[in-house]
């Protein structure tokens, strides 16, 4: 959730069968491109990035991050295509020297993640991922302790799962939901809480848990960043905060009442239907590969 995504076509024309890692919409594509008997190999998305600035792995300017850095740049390089998530990330694959970028949004597997959301008789705050640094878990916890008459759910595990050892009495932790069952959480909650972390990652991506509340139609609760606003448009199709704000965060949490959670649930689900349901990207990335042949 919330990976920072690429696709390449190498400039040999050889490898892999086509393998679409750009969303639930890219197998259709990849599908097409069997049809036709095309070979296409792939990259895999940038390495340096998940290890340094989603988990802090290693320092910024050190031996692992320059050497993941140079595997980056040539792999960028070497693409006839790159499909970014967003345009924020597109900017830096620029930077890293891929020649030809497209955006194309993640999106939501349908035949899971489906409207049903109703306003819940009690507020519960959701938050579902990978308890990393990107996904701000210290915001939150941060924002429950400013708002202790709110309930927060956190459902997952990560890196970060110690700071739930003193979480306020509101959070309630579960470690594991099978995937499937996530659509049933994001129906009976009051929202869903994308990210708050402060990396430069976090304001270039658009979770996938975002994408799948917005499919439910789950009121959203997510940082303010450019790439948000690539989709999102405030107090009409989500609720957007200022990164890293616990304060702001509880205070958008306590505005949440049922009319204002109606109209989020009502303009986030138009908003993926017109830009990542997947008609829609399926339509994109079948255009992108078929650019190719």
């Amino acid at each position: 959730m919330g990976g920072e995504g690429a696709q390449v076509r190498s400039r040999r024309g050889h490898g892999s069968a086509p393998r679409c890692r750009g969303g639930p919409a890219a197998p259709a594509a990849a599908r097409t491109v069997r049809r036709r008997r095309r070979r296409l190999s792939r990259t895999p998305r940038p390495r340096r990035r998940p290890a340094r600035e989603d988990r802090g792995r290693f320092r910024a300017g050190g031996l692992a991050d320059r050497a993941l850095r140079a595997i980056d740049r040539r792999a960028f390089r070497s693409a006839d295509l790159v499909v970014a998530d967003t345009a924020a990330n597109a900017a830096l694959f620029a930077s890293l020297g891929a020649q030809r970028i497209e955006v194309c949004f993640v999106g939501a597997e349908e035949r899971i993640f489906r409207p049903g959301w109703t306003p819940p008789e009690e507020f519960t705050a959701l938050f579902i991922g990978k308890l990393i640094p990107l996904h701000g878990l210290e915001t939150i916890l941060a924002a429950a302790r400013v708002a202790p008459e709110l309930r927060f759910r956190i459902v997952g595990s990560g890196q970060l799962g110690r700071l739930l050892d003193g979480r306020p009495a509101n959070v309630e932790h579960v470690p594991w939901v099978d995937y499937e069952h996530l659509p049933r959480e994001l129906h009976r909650a009051s929202c869903a809480l994308g990210i708050f972390g402060t990396s430069d990652k976090a304001a270039r991506v658009i979770p996938n848990k975002a994408f799948q509340a917005l499919a439910c139609g789950t009121p959203l609760v997510t940082a303010d960043t450019p790439a948000a606003r690539e989709l999102l448009r405030d107090g009409e199709s989500a609720l957007l905060v200022p990164l890293g704000d616990p304060d702001a965060l509880a205070a958008a949490l306590r505005r949440l009442d049922r009319p204002l959670a109606e109209r989020l649930s009502a303009g986030g689900l138009a908003a993926y239907r017109a830009h990542a349901s997947e008609d829609v990207l399926g339509a994109r990335w079948r255009g992108l590969i078929e650019s190719l042949l």
